[in-house]
């Protein structure tokens, strides 16, 4: 679309866990005219409360719109980001510091891996959108310069190449089912959005509803590739609902867990979204910047 988004958002994954994580997320996206391109950036940072793990990335991208026909368009896009992962590896104890017989604890370790308390790196992303006003198809590659996220002074742990593929589709409800039963304003969204990195894989399919202000949908969130005995086809539903007023969207989710996990406590999502172009309106439209 060509308009300026600008959002934010906070994730709380398990609470109830030890391995409670906290994410928060921020973008700005615009367009330019005169470059026919689209130019952003985000923001994300993620911390692990028990081990005090934190990861932060900024990324930049850019996407040039080619326009196939009347309807059609098409996007190439690249992004650069920045990664930074930090670990208070000063924290740990081991084993050669523990004295038992003196009951003491040796504050220096002789250990011969030598750790980073924090490792930097450059990250390329690049991905593909065509798309005309209701209809979207796009495929992404991240991580294509496979960036080393090792701790050890010495190590090499290139990441994987995260991919994505992802399409969906709007329309009126009114267009397939009696008007009688749903607002001839009421429009609905399908899509779904498949990723691949290393052995796992995982596949969202989505629908949503929206009338005038309010919109409200789920997520089925399945795990294809079912790594272990023990590994759950459907693995969550999350449920997420939200109001738009002007430019403004604030939306609200909650994940269902539906695997044996355990209690959780879910995974809660709060997301506020601001669009500066308001003679610009699409509800469900991907971010085409």
């Amino acid at each position: 679309m060509e308009t300026t988004y600008a959002g934010a958002i906070h994730r709380t994954q398990w609470p109830s866990l030890a391995l409670r994580i906290d994410t928060q997320y921020g973008f700005f996206n615009t367009w330019n005219e005169s470059m026919n391109s689209g130019l952003g950036v985000s923001i994300l940072n993620q911390h692990e409360n028990s081990t005090s793990y934190n990861f932060s990335q900024i990324n930049f991208n850019y996407a040039y719109k080619v326009q196939l026909s009347n309807d059609w368009s098409f996007r190439p896009g690249l992004e650069v980001g920045y990664g930074l992962k930090s670990f208070a590896f000063q924290n740990l104890l081991l084993g050669d510091q523990i004295n038992i017989g003196a009951g003491s604890i040796n504050p220096n370790s002789v250990d011969p891996l030598l750790l980073n308390d924090k490792v930097h790196f450059i990250d390329f992303t690049a991905g593909l959108l065509f798309h005309n006003a209701n209809t979207w198809l796009g495929i992404s590659a991240k991580h294509l310069n496979n960036p080393n996220i090792s701790f050890a002074a010495n190590g090499n742990v290139p990441l994987d190449t995260f991919y994505s593929i992802n399409a969906g589709h709007e329309f009126l409800l009114a267009d397939y089912i009696d008007v009688q039963l749903f607002p001839y304003e009421t429009k609905m969204l399908v899509s779904a959005n498949y990723m691949q990195q290393g052995e796992y894989n995982r596949l969202d399919l989505v629908t949503s509803l929206m009338f005038r202000n309010l919109f409200i949908g789920a997520t089925a969130v399945t795990n294809p590739a079912k790594n272990s005995t023990n590994s759950h086809l459907l693995t969550s539903v999350n449920i997420f609902t939200g109001v738009q007023f002007e430019g403004l969207r604030a939306g609200l989710s909650y994940d269902l867990n539906t695997s044996n996990i355990g209690r959780t406590g879910g995974i809660y999502e709060i997301s506020l979204t601001y669009q500066f172009n308001l003679d610009i309106k699409c509800f469900g439209c991907p971010n085409y910047n």
